[in-house]
């Protein structure tokens, strides 16, 4: 038999909730976005105390939990996520103040993360560009070469190689690269150029540390040319071509960084060649804000401009 007094205690628990603070409503929002108190308070104008008190009360006031810890920062609880319906109505309903004025410009701070040579050669010139209109836009761009993180609290854009596998996002292909072999004329005189994949194997390769290598798209040194000792090692695409200018081996290099040297000659174009995709991942939530699918839209147009060098020299015109 039911017990008539759980219904009275329901009732009874929403009745002694209150309205919540439009302000702490605007705190979670920004909790939201970039997954840290001190990243969110820092967005705000808040200290990291400041911005605890608000969700505090927020919490108070809703009667339950609206953030839980995870390893990559704060997440959304199902009580949470309808707050946070709320918090968005709250920012449009202030962004309806300044339609049409000088501050309806993009502002906040997006934070996204993507690989060394995209966040140096398309990521940075698309939102320095983007920024020139909307110069109180604040962009954080993490650079690292790793696969679409499952749990991307505080992330609002990904940029991975290979196509991503993601909850709760939305996928965006961007384009394609290609990564060829290459080496200094200087190299080449002393140690002699491969005329073949027999004779690519007998030299160093410059390339990612294996063991560290997260992406399985870019093992494609270990399975072409499988025989090739590891010289230079790193998890750093620009000490890649370094190391592959000073004369440390031949590098497995994005054609599109290479080709800006002069200095580097691709080996064996028709034989060895990886062409590659770009992906972007986004969550949805943040997709939903302005200044977060200005950025994606000028990454999208970045990369487009960008095909041809992308693909390299021997790629463009195949």
């Amino acid at each position: 038999m039911a017990n008539p007094a759980y219904p009275v205690c329901i009732i009874a628990d929403v009745a002694s909730s209150s309205s919540p603070d439009p302000h702490d409503l605007l705190v979670l929002l920004s909790v939201a976005r970039t997954g840290r108190f001190t990243t969110a308070g820092s967005t705000l104008g808040l200290n990291h105390t400041t911005v605890a008190r608000r969700i505090a009360a927020l919490e108070r006031d809703l009667g339950g939990r609206v953030l839980s810890r995870t390893i990559g920062g704060w997440e959304l609880t199902e009580l949470g996520g309808r707050a946070l319906l709320a918090a968005e109505g709250v920012e449009a309903a202030l962004g309806l103040l300044d339609a049409g004025g000088p501050e309806s410009r993009l502002s906040g701070v997006v934070r996204m993360s993507a690989t060394d040579g995209f966040s140096a050669f398309i990521a940075a010139p698309a939102i320095a560009r983007l920024q020139r209109t909307h110069p109180l836009l604040r962009v954080e761009l993490i650079t690292a070469t790793r696969r679409a993180l499952q749990h991307r609290s505080g992330l609002d854009i990904e940029v991975v190689v290979g196509t991503p596998s993601a909850h709760r996002a939305e996928t965006i292909p961007l384009g394609h690269y290609t990564l060829g072999m290459f080496a200094t004329r200087a190299y080449l005189d002393l140690h002699g150029e491969p005329r073949s994949v027999e004779e690519l194997v007998t030299h160093p390769l410059v390339y990612f540390i294996d063991s560290m290598l997260q992406v399985d798209d870019l093992d494609a040194p270990r399975r072409l040319v499988p025989g090739m000792r590891d010289s230079l090692s790193s998890t750093n695409v620009f000490v890649h071509v370094e190391a592959t200018r000073a004369g440390a081996g031949i590098g497995f290099l994005p054609c599109f960084m290479a080709e800006r040297h002069d200095d580097l000659l691709r080996l064996l174009p028709e034989l060895i060649e990886e062409r590659l995709p770009y992906w972007m991942v986004v969550r949805p939530d943040s997709l939903a804000q302005p200044a977060v699918a200005a950025v994606v839209e000028a990454l999208r147009e970045q990369t487009t401009s960008m095909s041809g060098a992308l693909l390299g020299g021997a790629s463009a015109t195949a």
